[in-house]
């Protein structure tokens, strides 16, 4: 148990309880700079316990607060055999209510000083009664079960939720730690993602197995400031994080001396190997490693441990993404799903333990993302990749209309339903992701219209439905679209059109 964890939620439940036991006394996280202790994480996680069982529902709601409480309740969901559906605190009440309606959500568990949520039972874990001693109870252990629910932008205008199970989850973490990294209780560990994006997943998790301290990034805080904050003041040793992050220090890597850092390991987003560089002298001792991973295949699916002294592969810039993590399985294929050979470059497929057993109660998608080979299950990512000869990937880019931004994955066409949506359906938009494709990605939004008073109310219309980071940043009006042969859209005209003004 000390060097992986078996595939399995009981073991890996059973030895969160035998972790908490021992390590009692020593810091589990620290939350907006106040530490809590593992005793009082397991005093918080019972509560929760006996409080769940009131409530019949597997799937709960979880407003993603940066507290105690909301941690414990993960903990104190899984413990009892239900999962968590996390709901942002900061994004629009309708994309929450939606997901609660998709799922038919009737709890949710709300940290909250006041709840948004009224039409449902909510449960405040600061008030429910004190059973501290029942976090040693005994623990569901199916490893079917559904850990959490996590919805992420979707093709047809509405989020879509990718499940996974405590099976999945624990072949990610058996699978993290075969990278060769190596936590001890005195480990310091950020976390710096948002409960709505699976990242976050890895980066409480691994220190919670491990006996380690947990420190959090709020959400709505500046995150890169924060990063830095906390990794000076509290000198971090081990961070997960996204590259825009050390895109935004670049300007301070002169100043950043962090020798106690043990391993940074980067996703989300491509990472530009001239910003790695920079990051890799401001953290002597540690180890960077690119990692890359779909929620589809619950957070990360292979690594690539960057090296010092020799040239790091890359392609236009941006890092490689290395091999398969542990039973984890790889595959590079072209338009008909053929296998492709070393050297060229087709879209990446993934297969094995960390697998999602599908979408939310969506059969048409997993339809088309999903597909048998070999008499496995495998799923199609939609990103382009060339496999080379030392068994490495190089990530080229996008198969479709889905990028990147700040470590999120969107779905360009819901912001174009959204838009559409403004106008009654009448007039037609399209989104392009504006900048480098990397680290510096933005929203841009063609509407099909000559009446440029209408943007400030459309934008107005857009914050109510969709997050910060999917607003788009320029407003272009072009009448008429240009089409294609086949009466499409010509979005690359459109694009060649933005570029000209």
């Amino acid at each position: 148990m000390e060097n992986s964890l078996h595939q399995s939620s009981c073991d890996m439940l059973s030895h969160l309880q035998t972790i908490f036991a021992e390590h009692a006394d020593r810091n589990a996280f620290c939350i907006d700079d106040r530490f809590f202790t593992y005793r009082e994480l397991a005093d918080e996680v019972g509560n929760m316990r006996v409080a769940l069982r009131q409530c019949h529902e597997t799937h709960i709601g979880l407003v993603a607060n940066d507290d105690i409480y909301t941690y414990a309740s993960i903990l104190a969901l899984w413990m009892e055999g239900k999962s968590y559906v996390p709901l942002h605190p900061l994004q629009p009440i309708k994309r929450c209510e939606d997901i609660i309606s998709q799922v038919g959500i009737r709890t949710v568990i709300d940290s909250s000083e006041t709840t948004r949520y009224h039409h449902v039972d909510v449960i405040r874990p600061q008030s429910v009664d004190h059973h501290p001693e029942s976090f040693y109870d005994e623990t569901s252990y199916d490893c079917s079960r559904m850990a959490y629910i996590l919805f992420t932008s979707g093709s047809t205008g509405r989020p879509k939720g990718v499940c996974i199970t405590m099976g999945n989850v624990a072949a990610f973490m058996d699978a993290f730690f075969a990278l060769g990294i190596q936590l001890y209780p005195d480990d310091r560990c950020l976390q710096m993602f948002d409960l709505t994006f699976d990242m976050s997943v890895g980066s409480y998790l691994a220190p919670l197995l491990r006996g380690a301290c947990v420190y959090t990034v709020a959400p709505g805080k500046i995150k890169w400031q924060e990063v830095y904050r906390l990794m000076d003041e509290y000198e971090l040793t081990e961070a997960q994080l996204v590259p825009s992050v050390i895109h935004y220090l670049k300007p301070y890597f002169d100043e950043i001396s962090a020798p106690s850092m043990r391993y940074a390991l980067f996703a989300g987003e491509g990472l530009p190997a001239d910003d790695v560089a920079g990051w890799q002298r401001c953290l002597p001792n540690a180890e960077v490693w690119n990692v890359y991973g779909p929620t589809e295949n619950t957070v990360y699916s292979t690594g690539y441990l960057i090296p010092r002294h020799v040239p790091v592969e890359e392609h236009n810039g941006i890092v490689g993404i290395g091999q398969a993590m542990r039973r984890v399985k790889t595959m590079v294929v072209d338009e008909q799903g053929r296998r492709l050979p070393t050297g060229i470059k087709g879209e990446l497929c993934l297969a094995g333990p960390q697998l999602t057993p599908g979408y939310w109660h969506n059969e048409a998608k997993n339809r088309e993302a999903f597909f048998d080979f070999a008499g496995e299950r495998w799923y199609h990512t939609g990103d382009i990749c060339q496999l080379q000869s030392n068994g490495n990937l190089l990530y080229l880019g996008r198969k479709d209309s889905q990028v990147q931004i700040q470590g999120y994955r969107v779905e360009l066409s819901e912001i174009e339903h959204v838009a559409r949506g403004f106008y009654g359906e009448q007039v037609a938009a399209v989104a392009l992701a504006e900048g480098n494709g990397s680290d510096n990605t933005t929203i841009g939004l063609a509407v099909e219209t000559r009446n440029r008073e209408d943007d400030q109310p459309l934008l107005e219309h857009l914050r109510q439905f969709l997050p910060q980071y999917m607003l788009p940043t320029s407003i272009y009006h072009i009448q008429p679209f240009p089409q294609n042969a086949s009466n499409k859209i010509d979005r690359r005209k459109i694009k060649e059109l933005i570029a000209l003004n």
